[in-house]
């Protein structure tokens, strides 16, 4: 089992940024890939950035651009880089690791960005 550890998250105004950082912990061997999903009121959660151990990385439309995935496997953190936030950005965002072709998640961190 992968414990997921999230922080970062808080208040912005728009055009500002924010880092999300999250650890992982316990069976940390094999995690393949980590990702950034997030969640607003009333929507479906949606998938925002996915970063493989080798470093590919893939975006959704609406961040690209704005947004920077990256880990440190010997940490084994996932960073969520978010820059020139919208209003439209604000949400819960979840951290998800994949391991052994399980899914872990976070608990989750608010994002919210005022217009």
């Amino acid at each position: 089992q992968v414990q997921l550890v999230e922080s970062g998250g808080g208040w912005v105004q728009a055009g500002g940024s924010l880092t999300l950082s999250c650890a992982a912990s316990g069976n940390t061997f094999s995690i393949d890939h980590m990702a950034w999903y997030r969640q607003a009121p009333g929507k479906q959660r949606e998938l925002v950035a996915r970063i493989s151990r080798g470093g590919n990385t893939n975006y959704a439309d609406s961040v690209k651009g704005r947004f920077t995935i990256s880990r440190d496997n010997a940490k084994n953190t996932v960073y969520l880089q978010m820059n020139s936030l919208k209003s439209e950005d604000t949400a819960v965002y979840y951290c998800n690791v994949m391991r052994l072709g399980l899914a872990n998640w976070g608990q989750g961190t608010q994002v919210t960005v005022s217009a």
